[in-house]
């Protein structure tokens, strides 16, 4: 079956912005787009018919790793893969489990077969080769799955980013070859995106970029970044990246990040961003609105009546006021963190669909310039 189709809608005159369209199987999303973190099958504190109703989501992250964990690759399959097992009818990306494996650096070991590590549940013992995660990806069936690859933490020395990136590249050739050996599961093609690595160093990044351009797949992903890095340098490395990459593909900045991070992203030339932040900082109390970032728990915000954010049209923002959802947090309420998230998502879905507007429009480089310094505001 084919891969994924992507067509480029404009571009920006003033920047590298542009609004296009991915086409999958599980239906067309508009770009640029944000994907809200769905770990486990599940956005937390969002049901599916949210997702779609109420956030107007067109695409989802599940993960390798903890699907693989839990429910397991066995009952997936049985389902008839993911989609089908959570209700949900859209495109969906699968992470390949290589920044989850980073993130368990004592429970871990990184050799060329591939990487053993201990379960986070119940401490049992588990190895990912490259071949491996393939089929772990097969089995779940998202749309778009990612090459297994290895995260260097911020810092690191060139000689430790420099053979990171070589294994990367080299378990990047051996999933290839495995999905060649391996149909679609479900009747539906599955796209691969291979991950750019090679830390914070320039001829590194440039080797890499080129590495994967080679490779002529679906699309192409930057990983390695918002590792703990300055915002500049991640944009200066994004830049980097987006120069080289080719532009007729979708590019994807993972785990990116704030809404500000987001539109910078998007003026350098990314279409695809994923963050647990809208979701995790909405549980938390933290939004992020049309005017600035509110703190919600704060006592200011007891007596103030107006709605969360009457920036947003039509979403639940407009519903609640800020009165009330402080009221729920107080109280410990559960509803709290269900309306909070269900604001923050629809944020980002608002904010990425305006920018795609002010990219057709021809505006996006003004407009962000604008928007960026209030978006970074506490109020």
């Amino acid at each position: 079956m084919p891969q994924l189709q992507f067509s480029i809608q404009e571009t920006d005159v003033a920047c590298a912005a542009r609004a296009g369209t991915i086409i999958t199987d599980h239906g067309s999303i508009q770009t640029p787009i944000f994907m809200p973190v769905g770990t486990g099958g599940s956005v937390k504190a969002i049901t599916q018919q949210q997702l779609q109703d109420d956030i107007h989501a067109q695409i989802i992250l599940g993960n390798t790793y903890h699907l693989y964990l839990r429910p397991g690759t066995d009952i997936l399959q049985q389902a008839g893969g993911l989609h089908k097992f959570m209700g949900w009818n859209r495109p969906i990306l699968t992470d390949s489990g290589g920044y989850q494996v980073f993130s368990l650096a004592t429970q871990r070991k990184i050799k060329e077969e591939g990487v053993t590590f201990q379960s986070h549940i119940d401490g049992s013992r588990h190895l990912f080769t490259p071949e491996y995660v393939m089929d772990i990806q097969r089995s779940i069936g998202a749309d778009i799955i990612m090459a297994f690859d290895e995260c260097p933490p911020y810092p690191s020395d060139y000689a430790y980013a420099k053979n990171s990136m070589e294994l990367t590249h080299r378990w990047l050739d051996r999933g290839i070859a495995r999905l060649a050996e391996t149909p679609d599961l479900y009747g539906y093609t599955q796209n691969l995106f291979p991950i750019v690595q090679g830390g914070t160093f320039k001829d590194l990044r440039t080797a890499s970029c080129a590495y994967i351009a080679s490779k002529q797949a679906a699309g192409n992903a930057i990983g390695g970044l918002s590792v703990g890095e300055p915002e500049e340098m991640m944009y200066d490395f994004t830049a980097l990246c987006c120069s080289i990459l080719p532009s007729e593909k979708p590019r994807y900045l993972m785990g990116v990040g704030t809404p500000w991070n987001i539109l910078e992203g998007i003026s350098l030339g990314v279409d695809m961003f994923d963050c647990v932040m809208p979701t995790r900082n909405g549980r938390n109390g933290m939004l992020f609105t049309s005017k600035g970032i509110i703190n919600i728990k704060n006592k200011k915000w007891a007596t103030d009546f107006s709605v969360i954010d009457d920036g947003i049209p039509a979403s639940i923002s407009n519903y609640y006021s800020k009165a009330y959802l402080r009221h729920l947090f107080a109280a410990n309420e559960i509803s709290a963190l269900q309306i909070a998230s269900l604001h923050n998502l629809s944020f980002y879905l608002w904010l990425v669909a305006e920018a795609r507007t002010q990219i057709l429009l021809r505006n996006f480089n003004p407009w962000k310039q604008e928007m960026v310094p209030i978006l970074k505001q506490r109020l």
